[in-house]
């Protein structure tokens, strides 16, 4: 071709000094992903020479050079010096040369000289470098058609260089301003417009872990998603199993409000418009489980081509059905981050919750609030305030930097507001719905990320703790420490710890704080009675024909996501042990629970898994449990058995497993027992031929042992796991287990709360000491400086 026209399959990733850093990325993915299945729209780039060549014949580098200078002066004058800059160069003509080479790439584009939709997209010289991602700093411009409008886009593209955002990214990253060019890639217009399109991380955007594909999505083109003005689909797949194609490791999948979709516009509007979109569409997920698996499959692909972290977009074609990959870029925050280090955040008291949404990063910050509603009165924010506003775009940029957090109405993880803060390290919360409305000028307010994936703002400002963790310092310990885990949502936030697994995966948070359903309520939800009950329901499982089913999927992905966050490692999930008063607190619960004076050591745990009461609840957890495993593939997941009172109950619990499937040993399945109850430990020999190890719930043993109700306030002083009852029960579990070969841990809080009770068990010989995250770094040291003293047996 010339100087001024690149086509993709020419160009590779070494070539963003001539093509920009967005066009020798596509370079490369044609080049040499094409042959291993990944789909990628084809095209040419308007190479960085015809942008100098623009420069010189219309005589504005001069022009150019001066004005910038003004803005070096002053840095108020952004928005006067911008204007300017971006009217000199859309009032320039196009040279000839670079004309004629682009319409007629163009036509050879579609083939026999059709003038196909195309996107034209700017790419900077020194974007998408792994050190600097100039991601949404430029003009995109989409549906562009015909020989005019194409070169106009091109010119605007050129303009796109010296938006105020542009200029400001610039300086604040040394770039010089005239250092950089612009090339145009002209890219085939995938039809998105009616289908779905979006954006995906090769890695956890939050937490940095490396073994997650997240992938977000929305109806239309993927501008919405992009800009965050829509709140999208949101998916997450295992990568390690990927390789199996009998399995579909899909750990999360969340349905996003989509309402509203860009399309192409109708004949004499702007080339897009955006649109409602339908009830179904706003219920329906953007696609199915092939579609996020072959997503995910090409991300890895990419990933290891590129070797590193990436971030890239797709979309899928309305009219073929196909899906592509528009863009990729190294992911530029998570991948710079220190990996033997991890900062933690915790609030010491909490006050009135005033509203939520996703949460990025993990940090604390209070402030007043400051609330923006456009970008044109950007002026008015205060420095150290919360940002709170409806959306962001690359325009809001400069004074994203200057806040304490961000918190707005629109958005997903994958929206601008959300790369920006975490690339500026800020806590946002994005999608929050109504955060304009319940919040006003000047409120002091805490935003908190540091309580998983959903973020929380609370009203005033309340203290918080920072630590710093030094994993590297953690010493080697022969004794297996190990995590107790609740929530889904923090699992990756702890993926750096060196621990040994986990020893307890409640799956109570799964049912009370994302279910929120009584299993009963939906297995039986003909016999409801509660009508307010019935129409929550409705809402709640909407997008799931069978209800049953939407208690299985949820609580199969949540223990999933737990047991991904440490595979290979052992994940021992505890089956369920609510109280009778807790399931009656649930939603449509009261129906189906009876009345109990003493439910601590009422109907808990195995006595309900096989009664006639309660097994259809059980059905479904056995379903999901068996899902987790043997579908998405998480065989690092252990079941255990709760508050299992007698020889008989055991057989029978196990067997109710087994007729849903769970048979112990089958696919590799363990199946332990809790130790809470004096007969467990009497009777520990013949406990230990019905299962694969013991777990020592040292609050239960405790009560049991003592006589104590240990929610009794009068009580509490006497309450204390070191009591030498309590102790010499463990001891003589430890000894009885062990002389039958089967491993022994301990998922209390005792270890956490108090050193010499570690030193105590490790005396002992235990095998594993569960512990809750943040005391993960001083049990290890206790426990080593213990094993120095008294080595544990092998």
């Amino acid at each position: 071709m010339t100087d001024y026209i690149a086509w993709f399959s020419d160009i590779t990733r070494q070539d963003g000094a001539r093509a920009g850093g967005k066009n020798a990325s596509l370079g490369e993915l044609v080049r040499s992903l094409s042959s291993a299945g990944v789909n990628v729209p084809n095209g040419f780039a308007v190479t960085a020479a015809a942008y100098r060549l623009f420069l010189k014949e219309n005589n504005l580098e001069e022009k150019l050079a001066r004005k910038l200078k003004e803005f070096e002066e002053n840095q108020n004058a952004l928005a006067e010096v911008g204007k300017d800059v971006r009217k000199m160069i859309l009032a320039g003509a196009m040279p000839r040369d670079v004309e004629d080479a682009v319409i007629a790439a163009y036509h050879e584009l579609g083939e026999g000289g059709a003038s196909p939709s195309v996107a034209a997209r700017s790419s900077a010289t020194a974007e998408d470098l792994p050190e600097a991602s100039f991601a949404g700093q430029l003009e995109t411009f989409l549906n562009v058609k015909g020989d005019a409008a194409l070169v106009e886009a091109c010119r605007k593209c050129f303009a796109s260089l010296y938006t105020d955002r542009a200029i400001s990214y610039r300086r604040n990253h040394g770039f010089g301003q005239l250092d950089v060019a612009v090339s145009v890639g002209v890219q085939r217009m995938v039809r998105s417009d009616l289908a779905s399109s979006g954006v995906m991380f090769s890695i956890d955007t939050e937490s940095g872990f490396p073994n997650a594909v997240l992938i977000n999505g929305a109806w239309g083109l993927g501008e919405t998603v992009v800009q965050g003005t829509v709140d999208p689909d949101e998916f997450e797949v295992f990568k390690p199993l990927l390789d199996n194609e009998k399995l579909t490791p899909i750990l999360r999948r969340k349905c996003g409000a989509k309402t509203e979709k860009l399309v192409y516009a109708e004949k004499g509007e702007r080339p897009v418009a955006l649109k409602e979109t339908s009830a179904q569409e706003r219920s329906s997920f953007v696609l199915n489980e092939e579609e996020i698996l072959t997503l995910a499959r090409w991300a890895v692909k990419i990933e290891d081509h590129y070797g590193g972290p990436m971030d890239m977009e797709w979309a899928k074609d309305g009219e073929t059905d196909e899906l592509f990959i528009v863009q990729a870029r190294p992911e530029t925050v998570q991948a710079r981050k220190a990996a033997g280090a991890l900062k933690t955040y915790s609030l010491k008291s909490r006050s009135e919750k005033l509203l939520e949404g996703a949460a990025i990063g993990d940090a604390i910050a209070c402030g007043k609030v400051c609330r923006i509603d456009s970008a044109d009165n950007i002026a008015d924010f205060e420095e150290g305030s919360v940002l709170v506003t409806q959306t962001t775009d690359p325009d809001w940029a400069p004074i994203m930097k200057k806040a304490a957090a961000i918190v707005t109405d629109h958005g997903g993880r994958t929206s601008h507001a959300a790369i920006v803060s975490r690339e500026l390290g800020l806590p946002a919360i994005v999608g929050a719905g109504n955060a304009t409305a319940v919040l006003s000028d000047g409120q002091d307010v805490t935003v908190s990320c540091a309580e998983g994936e959903t973020g929380f703002v609370y009203d005033g400002l309340l203290d918080f703790e920072v630590e710093d963790l030094d994993l590297s310092a953690a010493p080697e310990t022969h004794t297996q420490i190990m995590l107790n885990m609740a929530n889904p949502s923090a699992a990756y936030r702890w993926w750096r710890l060196p621990s040994d697994g986990v020893g307890l995966a409640r799956i109570e948070f799964i049912i009370s704080d994302i279910i929120k359903i009584h299993p009963l309520a939906l297995a039986r939800f003909d016999t409801l009675k509660d009508e307010a009950a019935r129409a929550e329901i409705e809402k709640l499982t909407a997008g799931y024909a069978d209800k049953k089913e939407y208690f299985i999927d949820l609580l199969a992905r949540g223990v999933a996501r737990i047991a991904a966050a440490h595979y290979p490692h052992p994940v021992i999930v505890r089956l369920s042990d609510f109280k009778t008063n807790e399931y009656a607190s649930l939603l449509g619960g009261r129906q189906f629970e009876p009345e109990e004076d003493n439910p601590m050591i009422g109907w808990r745990g195995a006595s309900r898994y096989y009664h006639d009461d309660y097994r259809d609840g059980f059905a479904m957890e056995c379903a999901a449990m068996k899902r987790a495993r043997e579908t998405l593939g998480l065989t690092n997941i252990k079941l255990m058995i709760p508050f299992c009172r007698t020889l008989e109950e055991a057989d029978k619990a196990i067997g109710e497993m087994a007729a849903h499937g769970l048979r112990r040993g089958e696919t590799g399945l363990e199946i332990y027992v809790m130790a809470e109850i004096p007969s467990n430990i009497v009777l520990a020999s013949e406990f230990a031929s019905r299962f694969d190890g013991f777990s020592i719930g040292s609050n239960d043993l405790t009560q049991l042992t003592l006589g104590i109700d240990r929610d009794s306030a009068s009580l509490r002083p006497l309450f204390d796991e070191r009591n030498p009852a309590v102790k010499a029960l463990i001891a003589e579990l430890i000894e009885k287990a062990r002389a039958k070969n089967v491993p022994v841990g301990i998922c209390g809080q005792a270890p956490s709360d108090y050193p010499e009770f570690s030193a105590f068990l490790v005396e002992n010989g235990i095998t594993s000491i569960s512990v809750n995250p943040d005391s993960f770094l001083k049990v290890k040291e206790t426990v080593a400086a213990a094993e120095k003293k008294a080595p544990a047996s092998s």
